[in-house]
């Protein structure tokens, strides 16, 4: 059993404790200019509350915030319009460190405060001025009858002034006396940034010089119906200038269980974006705390730009970090989840607006499906690709003309059939596309990822009517074995990894040219690109493609291998290199390949009499039809380029030779 030796209580002393609220609660010096204005906002709020109580009958009907300079006196002063203080209050709440008259104030008026709610609730922000100020002075005059005016004034240590005020108006102004190196603060210039930056929302007009430099107005505390759409575009022009207008937006706007507002804007991406940093504002009361909300967004939203206010969002002493804990997160879950409906109201109410989006909206909804299970869940029957498929002769779909603002219309599609844009795009849910496809090839998605490099597969696959998936952003490699999983009976393959037996020619049957070995023809062509290249590790395949336009030769990478070549370069954070093991699909039904091989059996007669053997010129054509099909897989280095351009002249010279 333990021995207790002593018992008590823990003295703290003011001598110890203020050099740290001084210097250390806060990080940035210019934090005191937020928390006295936030301060005089709660001020006016104040007698705003106890006004409507009935126990203030003065004229509140122009509250303003007005700050003045004297650069002769290295003076900064702010006075607010607000309830004032009498002696025995200024004992109370300022020369008790930390006791917070905010939170008394809102447990008297509480009903008045869910209306209007006190943006302090520490206690602290007063004394941040203590970081840029030798001395600091109050001169308030309470709202209470009968009060007389108060002077009060301290050095920064622990002792202080209390006097009376030749003040005459209710409200209250405090004057700082600035410290050597922080002249920058009787800048009218730097005082207006700063207003900008942390204060630009707050209810209350802020004047410099007579000038309101607040823009007073927070359109997130608005209601959305309230709101024209150039209202939203006007506001994110002003919190991000000089960038392209958003996608579209979504207005949060909850209280319960937690009490949320705010904009969040789809940008339209760029390739250089960094999906991992937030651009998102967080706001306290209209009063700005932070530009990253890691904590508070879901990861798969940070590229999200706008604005998010909440008082539930547990900030430190100094409101300058987050406190991660269970109303984050659940909060985070709110935002997510209020996105994804957002998106599918979208879907059904307007797919105009949302399919013209797609390339950019498109990306948030694939990361979020990554991300978070719920999301997935929520979004997954909106997820469209764009597809090679088109109407058939005769069919019409079911059309809804809508204008998007550069005047192009979208044509809803029903009962399966793929939906088109403008531009002559189409595009499909999964879903549609196995039902559509079922037929011809069940439970197996072709699909391509680069429309460029891979437009012979493309037109191959097209011209034989078989319908491709286009998988062509940025998170399309890694969302594939999501859909996979999802689909679970579904086999996804790239056009270039394998070719349906829709594409193949089974009626051009091999000719048989040694009985004796039954060596057929496809033998002999194999036999003559293996010696050609020379490349053990390339699988030479002879077979018959469909179609006047198949090409003489196909690279082709087999699905499992190339993902796994691509998942161990995305670890090792390389460019993922081409594959030795790869597939080379000689089409045997193409004219060259059929001459190329009757050139490899001859001879050709030199103009000095003497021969050469036309397997030479034949080896050449058989490593230029490599290389060809190999540049649409965009399978060279630098010195396969270079080797390719040096044997195209020199095969273009022998060709024309007389």
């Amino acid at each position: 059993m333990t021995t207790i030796l002593e018992q008590g209580n823990i003295s703290i002393h003011t001598e110890n404790i203020f050099p740290i609220i001084k210097k250390a609660l806060y990080s940035e010096h210019e934090i005191f200019l937020r928390e006295l204005v936030s301060n005089a906002v709660d001020a006016i709020k104040k007698l705003s509350m106890v006004a409507r109580s009935g126990e203030y009958s003065g004229d509140i009907s122009a509250p303003e915030i007005e700050i003045k300079f004297d650069k002769d006196k290295k003076t900064l002063s702010i006075s607010d319009t607000g309830i004032g203080m009498t002696a025995e209050e200024i004992k109370k709440y300022i020369n008790q460190v930390a006791f917070s008259s905010a939170e008394e104030f809102i447990t008297k008026y509480k009903d008045s405060a869910a209306e209007d709610p006190i943006i302090g609730h520490f206690g602290l922000g007063f004394y941040s001025s203590f970081m840029v100020a030798s001395t600091v002075e109050i001169d308030t005059l309470s709202y209470k009858e009968g009060s007389e005016a108060v002077h009060w004034s301290c050095d920064g240590s622990t002792q202080f002034e209390l006097s009376a005020s030749d003040r005459t108006t209710v409200g209250t102004t405090i004057t700082l006396t600035l410290m050597e190196g922080e002249e920058e603060y009787l800048e009218p210039a730097r005082i207006r940034q700063l207003i900008k930056t942390y204060c630009d929302f707050m209810p209350v007009p802020i004047k410099i010089d007579g000038e309101v430099v607040n823009k007073h107005e927070a359109p997130w505390k608005q209601s959305p119906s309230s709101l024209t759409d150039e209202d939203y575009l006007e506001f994110y022009r002003y919190l991000y200038p000089f960038q392209e207008d958003p996608l579209l937006w979504i207005h949060l706007n909850t209280d319960y269980p937690f009490v949320v507002n705010g904009i969040l804007y789809f940008p339209k991406l760029k390739p250089d974006i960094d999906i991992t940093k937030s651009s998102i504002k967080l706001y306290c009361n209209q009063v700005f705390v932070t530009d990253n909300c890691e904590e508070v967004v879901p990861r798969f939203l940070l590229p999200l730009r706008g604005v998010i206010d909440s008082t539930d969002i547990p900030l430190n002493v100094s409101r300058s970090f987050l406190q991660g804990d269970r109303t984050v997160r659940r909060i985070a879950d709110y935002i997510a989840k209020k996105v994804g409906d957002s998106l599918k109201a979208l879907y059904r109410d307007d797919p105009a607006k949302y399919i013209a989006s797609w390339q950019d909206l498109g990306n948030f909804v694939k990361f979020g499906s990554l991300n978070d299970d719920k999301f997935k869940e929520q979004v997954k029957d909106i997820l469209i690709f764009r597809t090679t498929a088109k109407l058939g002769d005769g069919e019409e779909a079911a059309k809804v003309e809508v204008q998007t603002e550069e005047g192009d219309a979208w044509s809803e599609v029903t009962d399966n059939k793929p939906a088109t844009d403008a531009k002559g795009n189409f595009y499909t849910t999964l879903s549609e596309y196995l039902e559509r496809n079922k037929d011809k090839h069940e439970n197996r998605a072709f699909y391509a990822t680069d429309e460029v490099s891979q437009a012979t597969y493309i037109q191959l696959f097209k011209g034989q009517d078989l319908e491709l998936l286009f998988m062509d952003s940025f998170i399309d490699t890694h969302f594939i074995p999501t859909l996979e999983r999802e689909y679970s009976d579904v086999k996804f393959v790239r056009v270039d990894a394998d070719l349906d037996d829709t594409l193949l020619d089974k009626e051009k049957q091999s000719e048989i040219v040694d009985p004796a070995t039954n060596k057929t023809r496809d033998d002999e062509i194999k036999e003559m690109f293996e010696h050609a290249i020379n490349r053990p590790r390339v699988n030479v395949k002879p077979q018959a493609l469909k179609g006047e336009g198949a090409p003489p030769a196909m690279v082709l990478l087999p699905e499992e291998a190339r993902r796994m070549q691509e998942t161990m370069a995305m670890i090792q954070q390389q460019e993922m290199q081409f594959p030795d093991d790869h597939v080379l699909m000689v089409n045997t039904g193409h004219p060259l390949i059929q001459n190329l091989l009757g050139l490899s059996q001859s001879t050709i007669i030199s103009a000095d009499g003497g021969s050469s053997p036309a397997g030479d010129l034949a080896k050449m054509i058989c490593n230029q039809v490599y290389d060809t099909a190999l540049m649409a897989q965009k399978g060279f280095d630098a010195n396969g380029m270079k080797t390719f351009v040096e044997r195209s002249n020199t095969l273009l010279t022998k060709l024309t030779e007389r």
